[in-house]
């Protein structure tokens, strides 16, 4: 947005906008005194829960003259300008394009300002004065009808789901046309604009060129947490049966990765994570029998389910997987979808991102030799994934793993390990 010197000069002399704020920047010792860092929060707000925008630091807002900031002091804006961004907007703004740029004075000399573009979220935010929205040239706190009516498009709840949401910060040329490439097939358009949109890849934004929506990142970026964050699996494989059991020993954590990258490439990565700490026994009742401390079939259909339906709406919360002398454990974001619940897991299916569901559908599964799993493609349409969990892991360890509801905010599988023998 105002992307050249000649545009924003243009857009600084005919004033403040529903996308364009100036203001002037002050100092009181080595601090940012103005704007103040409460005022300043909520500008970025309001543009973040409208359609983004752009502030100017170092432009009066009244006069529109353009001031700047001294060369030397710019390094405390651009800190100051990071920090409220952290601390003082929840969830805090992670994905903000900071420029230093020299622009002409009204005095025809040059000076620095400094030009933040925020751009429109997939979240909800809330600044030091509550949630407010951008209206003309001022920002506004949100009626609680309005509020409701954001929370709801910005939700998986909504009638476009938020893996079908654009992602604003994105361009098509931010996909890897080596991971969409994967999902054509002979009848396919041929002309790659069009044919991401029908994949559900890409969506039009408003009156400009597609963009990638959030599956298209997930399945076709090979860095999504760039633009999603916390789109990863963090695992970690500890010594012992809990977290505090061996805290005093520093090796208490065996192996920890986070492990980034495409859908299909995070669930190998993880079971390639599972197969490389798991304890393998051996039988050798009959000749020698290995047993292993998991079956990777189930982990590899709970590592599909987890990434395919977890809430990616849900603001900091990331995929997380435990590992233990005697367990399992997997969180994944968000609670059971629609009307779903613990006990009908087993004999219902239900899609939170339906985008998502569809590609893994379409992506087959790797040819690994430690993948016990039969599966052609990660996903299939039979609704077997929950059994295969439930009866493979409890064929190998004697205990039915177990499903729970945390807070009605995270879902959490337990799997039982075999015992060592």
């Amino acid at each position: 947005m105002f992307d050249s010197r000649r545009e924003l000069l243009d857009a600084i002399q005919l004033g403040e906008t529903s996308h364009l704020e100036l203001k002037e920047v002050r100092f009181t010792g080595n601090r940012v005194s103005a704007p103040t860092r409460d005022d300043f929060a909520d500008g970025i707000t309001a543009f973040a829960n409208s359609r983004g925008g752009v502030l100017v630091l170092g432009v009066e807002d009244k006069s529109r003259d353009i001031i700047g900031i001294p060369r030397e002091r710019l390094d405390t804006v651009v800190d100051f300008v990071k920090e409220i961004c952290s601390d003082s907007i929840k969830p805090s703004i992670e994905i903000v394009v900071i420029d230093r740029l020299a622009l002409p004075s009204s005095a025809g000399h040059m000076v620095d300002v400094v030009k933040l573009e925020v751009p429109r979220s997939l979240f909800v935010h809330r600044g030091p004065s509550g949630y407010l929205h951008r209206v003309g040239d001022s920002k506004r706190i949100m009626s609680p009808e309005f509020l409701a009516r954001l929370f709801q498009q910005r939700s998986q709840t909504r009638i476009i789901r938020f893996d079908e949401q654009p992602v604003a910060t994105a361009q098509i040329s931010d996909l890897s046309a080596e991971l969409w490439e994967r999902f054509r097939t002979p009848r396919s358009d041929q002309e790659p604009e069009t044919f991401l949109v029908k994949l559900g890849m890409a969506a039009q934004d408003g009156a400009g060129p597609p963009k990638p929506t959030v599956a298209g990142m997930l399945m076709g970026s090979d860095a999504p947490h760039d633009w999603l964050p916390n789109a990863y699996v963090q695992a970690v494989a500890y010594r012992g049966q809990g977290i505090g059991a061996e805290a005093g020993d520093p090796a208490y954590q065996i192996d920890a990765a986070d492990i980034t990258g495409p859908l299909d490439r995070q669930i190998i990565g993880t079971c390639q994570f599972v197969f490389k700490n798991m304890r393998v026994s051996a039988v050798k009742s009959i000749g020698r029998v290995d047993l292993p401390q998991f079956d990777l079939s189930a982990v590899f259909e709970a590592l599909v389910n987890a990434v395919a339906h977890r809430d990616y709406s849900v603001h900091g919360a990331k995929i997380r997987l435990r590992m233990f002398e005697d367990r399992l454990e997997l969180y994944s974001p968000g609670s059971l979808a629609n009307t779903l619940t613990v006990e009908s897991l087993r004999y219902r299916q239900t899609a939170r991102n339906e985008t998502m569901c569809s590609l893994l559908s379409r992506c087959p599964v790797p040819d690994e030799s430690w993948l016990t799993s039969s599966r052609a493609h990660f996903m299939e349409k039979r609704g077997e994934g929950v059994p295969i969990i439930l009866d493979n892991s409890t064929l190998l360890s004697g205990r039915e793993p177990e499903y729970r509801v945390l807070d009605d905010a995270e879902l959490m599988l337990t799997i039982f390990g075999a015992d060592a023998t």
